[in-house]
């Protein structure tokens, strides 16, 4: 079996041999009336909206493995043999994505959070260093093509939040950014509640807010550490299961790591597509639009 990646190449060749092998459990999504996708980009609070929607949809359930098992992703949904129409602990149903709007069925519910480029791009590089990609086999200078790639089913990052920019007017989606969603928690589980019809009494409001907090889900971080997936991985291509697959981090990643020649990149992405159709000529001052 492969192993981990230690070049761009492996990487590469270990995604497409998990590709070719699909489960015989998979069943394809089928939309129904009502559906929520929680679809932020990678590494931009996706683990976060899929456990506030989960313990508002069900008034605190913690009785799972893996939170992408009651909130299914659709994109991996072939190399774990999940079945992502098989009943869910509660109503709406939910689903996981990092996909952009014209990719997901139209007439659904979304969640996203927006989050800094380089944030993004930091989160992703530490996320991916000793599970998918040997430890520091392939240092931050050279993992742009990763980060373009957006992980199973995704797009780039200028793409996804041009797509959700579009969209942060209409009444099925619900978009803030990452750090307000999380210095306003308490807001962002009053509107989720609103968005998805839950009745948000005080006492689920606390517990909510409690079990989304950085050291409530650090110390239960064995339910968001990509299980179903480590799993996969380790049976198909040798990636050993117990890898720090971790979504949750004890500590936030920090943009001022960026080395400088791909700070330039995005900034440089950033002018080109970004600024052009928004006006904004960084994430801050996006934010700012967005946020206020």
């Amino acid at each position: 079996m492969a192993g981990r990646a230690r070049s761009i190449e492996e990487f590469a060749e270990n995604m497409e041999a998990m590709a070719a092998k699909p489960s015989p459990d998979y069943r394809p999504y089928e939309p129904q009336v009502g559906d929520v996708f929680i679809t932020p980009w990678a590494k931009s609070g996706t683990t976060l909206m899929q456990q506030m929607f989960h313990q508002l949809r069900t008034g605190g359930d913690m009785d799972f493995d893996d939170i992408s098992r009651v909130v299914p992703w659709d994109d991996t949904g072939t190399m774990i043999g999940l079945d992502l129409n098989a009943p869910q602990k509660a109503d709406p149903r939910g689903f996981k994505s990092h996909r952009e709007y014209e990719r997901l069925p139209a007439g659904m519910r979304y969640v996203v959070t927006l989050r800094d480029p380089k944030e993004c791009f930091v989160s992703f590089y530490r996320f991916f260093n000793g599970w998918h990609i040997e430890r520091d086999a392939i240092p931050m200078e050279e993992f742009m093509p990763f980060f373009m790639g957006g992980g199973p089913g995704g797009c780039d990052y200028f793409t996804h939040l041009l797509s959700w920019y579009a969209r942060h007017n209409e009444p099925d989606t619900l978009l803030t950014t990452y750090h307000w969603a999380v210095k306003n928690k308490r807001a962002v589980i009053a509107r989720l509640a609103q968005f998805i019809g839950t009745d948000l009494t005080q006492d689920l409001a606390d517990l909510v807010d409690h079990r989304t907090t950085r050291a409530f889900m650090v110390e239960h971080m064995d339910k968001f550490d990509d299980k179903l997936v480590a799993e996969a991985l380790e049976r198909n291509i040798g990636i050993p299961a117990a890898s720090d697959s971790t979504k949750v981090q004890a500590e936030g990643s920090d943009a001022k790591t960026i080395p400088a020649g791909i700070a330039q990149q995005i900034d440089s992405l950033w002018a080109d597509r970004v600024l052009p159709v928004t006006g904004h000529s960084n994430f801050a001052a996006l934010a700012a639009e967005l946020d206020g």
